[in-house]
């Protein structure tokens, strides 16, 4: 720089003493960062011990050197939120985000505290800024959706979600929120046939809209959509679940039983599905018996299961339309499956042979079961009786009247029980006890009355 403008610029500065006076001096600067550092660093540790009044405190100093930091007005808000103070957090977050809009965790800071508070309208607008920088939170956006019953855009929120990055358990039960209202299902099975048409291999797609036209008895979309997921994916169990129900129907035995073998087999479909399909089953066999060997090869496939004896079940059926040497016989399958004595099955099963006046059997598992279960005078009863039937009466006394001091508070019981007894006395020549015991029986049954 030449002389003659260092002159210049001299002379123009001493002509001017203000801005002179507003340089601020390079050591000025120095100690004010040095503060501001200080304060900070100060703010962190009181914050680290849950010191938060003190990391306020600090912070405000930090603020009066550089009053538009946006760091420190987002560590303000961090304190006030600890502190529950929401009004103050969500102010020094927002003034945050005024210096500096495009930091994510300042709008985060203002997100954090609308959902604490449960202003989750005002969370939607944040999360909504938020999914400018990160796309994740489109999560969270679904969540406030459902939060507020905003279900249609929830709905497309979570179709879109599910078709971008797949599908998740929350995201599935929202959606069985949503489609549980009626209204929102018509939208549901046209976002559905655009999705098969995209993607028609993708099995679920198919499941989902059967299953809605099933809830609104549309038996014939149902049924059309299911021919075509077999018709795209060949191999789908879930195929045959649709078409087990439409063969049967049909009475076209062969293919239904085929579907239903495939069902019954599968480890993706739900119990209660396989369950519900062996009873129709069963209904079809009990007026068509010459399919009763493909009922039997379909119970074997409960064999282990753990929750339902279905043997025993499909005994009980039996047992309700009186058909009692088919009861039997899975009463009696029943026990075998089972490794564990079961006693209703047994009495049942007792029931059966009393019906079929198979009174042999009777008295030797009624006597076996009495020992076993010494105080369940269900078994000292159907041993009395079948005693009696065989003439055995001094035996069916003792039965009875062992058992008689094991029945609490069940007055048809009690009532067969002196009926029984009457009969053994009877049969023993002792007619004062006979008349005893039957007159109790009578009286029992009018105070029943």
């Amino acid at each position: 720089m030449n002389k003659s403008v260092l002159v210049f610029l001299f002379l123009v500065l001493l002509c001017n003493p203000a801005l002179l006076m507003a340089q601020t001096e390079p050591e000025q600067i120095k100690l004010d960062t040095d503060k501001f550092q200080d304060y900070f660093y100060e703010s962190l540790l009181q914050k680290g011990i849950q010191n938060y009044d003190k990391a306020i405190k600090a912070l405000e100093q930090c603020l009066k050197i550089k009053p538009d930091d946006a760091t420190t007005y987002f560590e303000l808000g961090k304190n006030q939120l600890a502190l529950k103070d929401y009004n103050n957090a969500y102010a020094s977050f927002e003034k945050a985000t005024q210096i500096d809009p495009k930091n994510k965790w300042f709008w985060l800071g203002m997100y954090d505290v609308s959902y604490q508070t449960k202003d989750y309208n005002q969370a939607i607008i944040t999360v909504l800024k938020v999914i400018e920088f990160d796309r994740a939170f489109k999560e969270d956006l679904t969540s406030l959706y459902m939060n507020t019953q905003q279900f249609d855009k929830a709905l497309d929120l979570i179709n879109e979600l599910n078709e971008k990055v797949g599908k998740t358990e929350r995201r599935e039960s929202y959606k069985m929120q949503i489609l549980s209202q009626g209204k929102y299902q018509n939208a549901e099975i046209e976002n559905l046939i655009v999705q098969i048409n995209k993607n028609p291999k993708e099995e679920s797609n198919y499941i989902a809209l059967i299953q809605l036209y099933s809830e609104q008895n549309d038996a014939q979309k149902a049924l059309e959509i299911t021919q075509k997921l077999d018709a795209e994916i060949p191999t789908s169990e879930w195929a045959q679940v649709g078409l087990f129900k439409y063969y049967l129907d049909k009475n076209d035995a062969q293919k239904a039983i085929n579907s239903m073998n495939v069902v019954l087999a599968s480890t993706k479909i739900d119990a209660k599905i396989r369950h519900r399909i062996l009873n129709e089953f069963l209904v079809f066999v009990n007026t068509n018996p010459q399919h009763a060997p493909d009922l039997e090869r379909a119970i074997a496939y409960f064999d282990n299961d753990p929750d339902v004896n279905v043997a025993k079940e499909i005994g009980k059926y039996y047992h309700t339309k009186k058909q009692w040497d088919k009861a039997i016989y899975f009463y009696e399958k029943a026990l075998k499956n089972n490794s564990e004595e079961d006693i209703e099955t047994n009495l049942l099963l007792l029931q059966g042979y009393v019906e079929t006046k198979q009174f042999e059997l009777v008295s030797k598992k009624a006597t076996d079961m009495a020992e076993t279960y010494p105080t369940q005078p269900q078994f000292y009863y159907f041993s009395g009786l079948a005693n009696n039937q065989l003439l055995q009466f001094k035996k069916a006394k003792e039965m009875l009247e062992m058992g008689l001091d094991y029945l609490v508070n069940d007055v048809v019981l009690e009532i067969n029980f002196n009926i029984q007894l009457g009969e053994a006395y009877n049969g023993l020549g002792d007619f004062k006890k006979k008349e005893q015991y039957f007159s109790k029986a009578n009286q029992l049954l009018k105070d029943k009355k």
